[in-house]
């Protein structure tokens, strides 16, 4: 009996109402939000970048820079304490974080090594020492260990996460994010319309402006011709052809002394230059400078070039002047916001960038709309036309289970994504599938039930355990898929592991209370009558008795699908390979896919594709990893878009570096382990055995044809496409679990029933469950892949293929296998057997 007390049904419609005022706000504009009083909570679910559009870039520490700034300091201290101590040396030198020098008398050798005992230890840190080694005829040498480097490296990215915000702020952005990833890299998010390029340029550069001499004893090029003086340095102009100098090693001021920076153009020559003006201790600095050495020329050197040479005709005692700057008036914007925010200890390299246009977020909004929409219709159609007033009351949960998903992804500040909006169409099938499970078992037990309310209460307490062990598969893919790193992915598995929570709250509590309201007002005797409920109600069907045929044939396909996987292969995306995706639309007429094939080819890139995507006017441009590195994907991205912004806008930009792509394939394929390990392990615990080993064998059997799928179609197979087989790994156990419970509760009930009878009448008693909630779900998925945008539909396409695989290899695949493992000993006599058990007729338990 169903019983609900009013303070209890009082507070499961008070969460409802509450889940409601809670993302209502969603639905408002900034100015209507605005206006709700304070006690009333703002928070909303925030759309992501693909959706929103925007730039996600991930810059990386370069470690080279740290390692030659380490080594430019050790030689200096080198150089000092040998000069000191009046100790002569030769071959001072730095390589490979090795410092060497050979002390040139032999018998000043000790005194060397107790004056450089003292730079062993920096002070930094316990771990930032020096290793001082001792060779033959006085070599010495001093070398800088891996673990002193990545703690340098680790200090400097900390140190740029200020600087990087700053420049950020600087040009002009307000909605951007800036966080720290792992111990070398950033991960700098910017929404809303944003020139990447622009943006990455002004992130790069570590932007260290200083104020040197020329050194004056030689020319620039008779120093690169002979050996220059070991205080000063080659450095190159940045004019084209560039212009070498020698310029004094020791600089007397910096950007750091700089106190106003602002870029200035001239509006008659449109000359632009940087002015500038220095604190009192720059000042004093420069005025002693440029006072000591009248008619010499300075050198302003910007991250290791000369920036401009000016002459000295003056002491400078204002500490104010104008750095002349060759660049736009966009690049003197840029370079005055990167000297205001300060210096970068060391390049930041892009390893992977991520752009949308924010006109096609816009698109991918409605698109997932619409099939959101759609989706709900069928879903709903369909529960209706089964079970008419109950599929009103499982409509109405799932409702408000969709407000409840929205209402907990508002209150924890989640991010939206299109695949997140993916997730929750994949939830509008799935939610009602435990519906399902409880009416299907309603309709059992009330053939056993004194009452129709009895039965709706045995109903609603049996399918629990079901309900949960089949969720709790597809709510551990989901965890798994959340720590596979890209953000899009992340928000399909946060909407799909909330979705299922809410489902199974809403599945024991709303509609829980919905139905017991009906049964009290209504009286009902028994199920509404409706024309397909019964369909499957005296199936009969011998599956065990083709198992023979159906598992060979199964075998052979995943043999097949093996082969062509190790020797045709997957069409890898560039989440796994690297290389760059670019999606753009004409900006008159339609998209010539050829001339787009010809003008790229120029570009002498290696391998490009070009194919039309979405309409006539887009195309989607596929580079291949360059293979040198991170620069070389950058630079190629750069070409493209410099070749083509004329006459194409950008709408999506995907750039994989060497390094992402190897991390990616790596956490993709522990990814897919750790969940099918976790998720069996679960049903290991929970059933015998047996049953584990048989959703082992069924599960592999679903991966390996889902890979030959994307084997024989040449769908791109990237992250997209593994949070589609961990889903349908999840999926697919969900069926298998409501078989097994179903066979593990007559291996009880029917102690000495020949398993393969026990196996079809268990599968022909959940086949109405398995048919149904594939069809929700199916319906959900189809939805999607016709209205859910290109982005979409091929991760739709391998889900509609992976529903129903999973639901054939649920009855053909796992079942199959008890038997081959004997979860029961057949009886040596199966009819003698079948006569002791009341209730078997032709295979069929009524």
């Amino acid at each position: 009996m169903l019983h609900f007390s009013r303070w209890k049904t009082l507070l499961i419609w008070l969460v409802a109402f509450a889940a409601v005022v809670i993302a209502a706000p969603n639905l408002l504009s900034e100015a209507q939000r605005a206006s709700l009083p304070d006690w009333l909570r703002h928070d909303r679910v925030m759309l992501g970048l693909d959706l929103q559009g925007g730039s996600q870039i991930v810059l990386k520490v370069e470690r080279s820079d740290i390692v030659k700034d380490r080594l430019e300091e050790a030689v200096a201290n080198v150089r000092n304490a040998l000069r000191g101590a009046g100790i002569r040396y030769t071959g001072l030198t730095g390589n490979d974080r090795i410092v060497s020098v050979r002390i040139t008398d032999p018998a000043e050798t000790q005194k060397a090594v107790d004056r450089l005992k003292s730079l062993t230890t920096t002070g930094r840190d316990s771990a930032s020492e020096l290793t001082l080694q001792q060779g033959g005829e006085g070599q010495l040498s001093l070398q800088i260990s891996d673990a002193d480097i990545t703690a340098d490296v680790a200090s400097a990215r900390t140190r740029s996460l200020d600087i990087v915000g700053r420049r950020i702020a600087g040009f002009g952005y307000e909605n951007f994010l800036v966080r720290p990833e792992g111990d070398d890299r950033i991960t700098v998010q910017v929404l809303g319309s944003v020139d990447a390029e622009r943006l990455k340029n002004l992130l790069n550069q570590p932007a260290k402006l200083s104020f040197h001499l020329i050194d004056e004893s030689m020319s620039g090029q008779e120093a690169l011709n002979g050996r220059w003086p070991a205080t000063s340095q080659v450095l190159y102009s940045l004019d084209d052809p560039p212009v070498p100098y020698l310029v004094d090693r020791t600089a007397f001021a910096s950007a750091g002394n700089m106190v106003d920076i602002q870029p200035v153009v001239d509006p008659q020559t449109q000359d632009t230059s940087i002015a500038y003006r220095l604190d009192a201790e720059g000042t004093k600095r420069l005025a002693e400078v440029t006072g000591q050495n009248i008619g010499k020329h300075l050198a302003i050197v910007f991250d290791d070039q000369v920036m401009s040479a000016p002459a000295i005709d003056a002491a400078i005692t204002n500490g104010e002047g104008r750095i002349s700057a060759n660049f736009s008036e966009d690049g003197v914007r840029d370079l005055a916001v990167m000297l205001r925010a300060g210096a970068l200890p060391a390049t930041l390299t892009s390893v992977e960038e991520r752009s949308v246009s924010p006109t096609f977020g816009g698109e991918s909004i409605v698109s997932g709309f619409v099939a959101g929409l759609v989706a709900v219709v069928l879903v709903a159609a369909l529960m209706i036309a089964l079970y008419r007033i109950l599929g009103v009351i499982a409509v109405v949960s799932l409702f408000f289970n969709l407000i409840l998903i929205i209402a907990a992804l508002s209150l924890a500040g989640a991010t939206l994504t299109l695949p997140g909006i993916a997730g929750i169409v994949l939830i509008v099938g799935m939610a009602v599938d435990s519906n399902v499970l409880v009416y299907e078992r309603i309709r059992e037990e009330e053939k056993t039930a004194h009452s129709f309310a009895e039965a709706v209460g045995r109903g609603f307490s049996r399918a629990f355990a079901t309900i949960v062990d089949a969720n709790v598969t597809i709510f551990i893919a989901a965890v798994i898929l959340f720590f596979l790193g890209s953000e899009a992915i992340r928000g399909f598995a946060v909407t799909l592991a909330v979705g299922i929570l809410t489902t199974v709250f809403t599945a024991f509590t709303l509609t829980r209370s919905i139905v017991a309201v009906w049964l009290a007002r209504r009286h009902p005797r028994h199920l509404p009558k409706s024309v397909l409920t019964h369909l499957f109600e005296h199936a009969n069907i011998r599956f065990m008795g083709i198992r023979r045929y159906v598992f060979t044939a199964s075998a052979a396909i995943s043999l097949i699908a093996m082969a062509a996987f190790a020797t045709v292969g997957l069409q890898l995306g560039i989440d796994f390979t690297g290389g760059s995706l670019i999606e753009v639309t004409a900006k008159q007429g339609n998209a010539d896919i050829a001339d787009l094939r010809s003008r790229l080819n120029d570009l002498n890139l290696g391998e490009v594709g070009v194919e039309r995507t979405g309409g006539p006017a887009n195309a989607r441009i596929r580079i291949a990893s360059q293979g040198g590195g991170e620069n070389a994907e950058q630079s190629a991205a750069t070409l493209v878009r410099g070749e083509l912004e004329a006459d194409y806008d950008f709408r999506r930009v995907e750039v994989v570096g060497p390094a992402i792509s190897g991390e990616l394939t790596m956490m993709a394929t522990l990814g897919i382990a750790a969940a099918l390990a976790a998720i069996l392990l679960y049903i290991w615990i929970r059933f015998e055995w047996q049953f584990a080993v048989g959703a082992i064998i069924a599960t592999l059997h679903d991966v390996i044809i889902m890979l030959g799928l994307f084997v024989l179609t040449g769908i791109e197979f990237n992250l997209t496409s593994i949070a589609a087989v961990l889903t349908i790994v999840g999926y697919s156990l969900n069926d298998t679990v409501v078989v097994y419970d179903r066979m593990r509760e007559n291996l009880k009930r029917y102690t000495k029933m020949p398993l393969p009878i026990l196996i079809d009448a268990s599968i022909n008693q959940t086949l109405s469950r398995t048919v149904l909630t594939a069809a929700t779900t199916l319906l959900a998925l189809l939805a999607l892949y016709l209205f859910g945008g290109d982005v979409m539909r091929s991760f739709a396409f391998a889900m509609l293929f992976g529903v129903a695989l999973g639901t054939f290899s649920s009855i053909y695949i796992a079942a199959p296998v008890l038997i081959v493992f004997r979860l029961r000993p057949e009886s040596p006599d199966g009819e003698e057997s079948n006569k002791t058990d009341a209730g078997v007729k032709s295979g069929t338990v009524v």
